[in-house]
């Protein structure tokens, strides 16, 4: 079982990061990426991917909320991590129209340079798409020739984008939301068109935390989601397919460490 996404450089887990991947691993995780949504984060995702190599890997981006300070220096920090073995996926990169924190033509322009950039490096893309979906999938049909492999991560998105997207060849990240009773119903209903060699799993750490009964007391910091709580993820993922949660666990293993390039 392995987290896509968790934003473990977040100054929430400063004091007791030790302590929150001795958990995961309690609860039989295999590795973490650790996501990067801009310059700082994404050389704070490198260097603990550097400490914990084969558990720990990072992607390296510019989130679409940040997009406004993307530019040629931003591009050059980029690249330099780019080169580095621990460093798996472009992104978080992609846009997100839902508050607009940066405009929308800054979010397609960082979007498109961070596209070449994974072709370029031969790098997956980690991917975020928020009321954003006509721009995001034309984007991403123009670029579909040279794209290498794409993941929509945290998906909870409409039936019409879950099947374009999957037409596009993308992968579908799903997190803690698809139990959210009153959130997750539409995504509850349209995960089944997802095949299963299409699908990961992730917890979006410290957000989106699993909403099964009797979790949140388990958790070590007030509303702080953690990796450890992926496996409620994967039993309410695999109920929505109608399939065991031991084989779920064990294709969206393999299809994240086939897309990432996690085992030779």
């Amino acid at each position: 079982m392995i987290d896509i996404g968790a934003n473990l450089s977040n100054p929430t887990f400063e004091h007791d990061l030790a302590d929150v991947l001795q958990r995961a691993k309690d609860a039989k995780l295999q590795g973490i990426i650790v996501t990067g949504t801009s310059v700082e984060s994404s050389l704070a995702a490198l260097a603990l991917a550097e400490q914990q190599p084969n558990f720990l890997y990072a992607t390296a981006g510019v989130h679409p909320h940040d997009a406004d300070s993307y530019n040629d220096n931003i591009e050059t920090q980029l690249i330099a991590m780019l080169d580095k073995p621990n460093i798996v996926a472009v992104g978080e990169t992609g846009l997100d129209f839902n508050r607009n924190f940066s405009t929308p033509d800054n979010q397609r322009q960082a979007f498109e340079a961070q596209i070449a950039l994974a072709n370029r490096y031969q790098k997956p893309l980690f991917l975020h798409e928020r009321d954003a979906f006509k721009d995001f999938y034309a984007i991403m049909a123009a670029n579909k020739k040279e794209q290498t492999q794409a993941v929509v991560h945290c998906f909870t998105g409409s039936e019409t984008a879950l099947k374009a997207y999957l037409d596009l060849g993308l992968y579908i990240g799903i997190t803690g939301w698809i139990s959210d009773k009153k959130r997750g119903v539409n995504l509850r209903e349209i995960i089944k068109y997802a095949p299963l060699d299409r699908l990961m799993i992730e917890t979006d750490a410290p957000y989106l935390t699993p909403q099964q009964a009797g979790l949140k007391s388990q958790l070590s910091k007030k509303n702080r989601n953690e990796p450890w709580t992926l496996p409620y993820t994967a039993a309410t993922l695999a109920e929505c397919l109608g399939v065991e949660t031991t084989m779920l666990i064990e294709k969206t293993t393999e299809n994240t460490n086939n897309f990432f390039n996690l085992v030779s």
